[in-house]
């Protein structure tokens, strides 16, 4: 964007958890937390102390739920492990609906748009199988796929080069600071979001054409 508020923004590139579907509700954290036998904010540490790597692709689905398990100081059963998988997917599957209308019109109106989220397999396969709108993507960077999360900058890259874009005249959005700082890093636009009248502000502020329905 210039200094005369007008963009030259031809890329979008969107984030996918706590952009385009919810954050998991208390009641999602207490039902993890409790099979664990731990209190909710305790268990999301935990749960979010080795997620990089389960994102990367780096440990299988046993491997990241026994080390939850071992920090939490239990044993994990059979039946519990199988369940827990399908609770952390569920957990990231409530899709905002606004968000997704906005990258429609996004799509629609001729500017290139990508995803570009740290997402294990099971959460790739749930999105791919479930969200017809992923059509609406010209290009998909998930990093259980790329073997690369965010904030490495190697990621940004392999989103902009799938997309045929240039960091000047692109804008990427995400929920998270250090996400946001590591795109900006590479030479992208870049918004932290918040909530989607948040979101919508910022854009009309920068002058960019296409904004999220009230």
């Amino acid at each position: 964007m210039n200094s005369s508020g007008t963009t030259k923004i031809r890329t979008v590139i969107l984030d996918y958890g706590e952009v385009l579907c919810f954050a998991p509700s208390p009641e999602h954290w207490s039902r993890m937390a409790d099979l664990f036998g731990l209190d909710p904010v305790l268990f999301r540490q935990i749960w979010g102390k080795n997620r990089l790597l389960y994102d990367r692709g780096d440990v299988s689905y046993e491997a990241y739920w026994s080390d939850v398990a071992e920090q939490a100081k239990i044993r994990l059963e059979p039946r519990q492990a199988e369940v827990l998988g399908p609770w952390d997917v569920e957990m990231w599957a409530r899709i905002n609906p606004v968000m997704v209308k906005w990258l429609a019109g996004l799509h629609s109106s001729g500017i290139k748009t990508g995803l570009l989220s740290n997402m294990p397999e099971d959460m790739i396969v749930h999105t791919r199988r479930n969200f017809p709108w992923l059509k609406n993507f010209d290009h998909l960077t998930v990093s259980a796929e790329v073997r690369i999360v965010k904030p490495d900058p190697a990621i940004y890259r392999h989103s902009l080069a799938g997309l045929g874009a240039t960091a000047s005249e692109t804008l990427f959005i995400d929920d998270r600071a250090t996400n946001v700082e590591g795109a900006r890093a590479v030479g992208l636009h870049a918004i932290q979001f918040q909530s989607v009248d948040q979101l919508k502000n910022e854009l009309a502020r920068l002058g960019f054409p296409v904004l999220p329905a009230d």
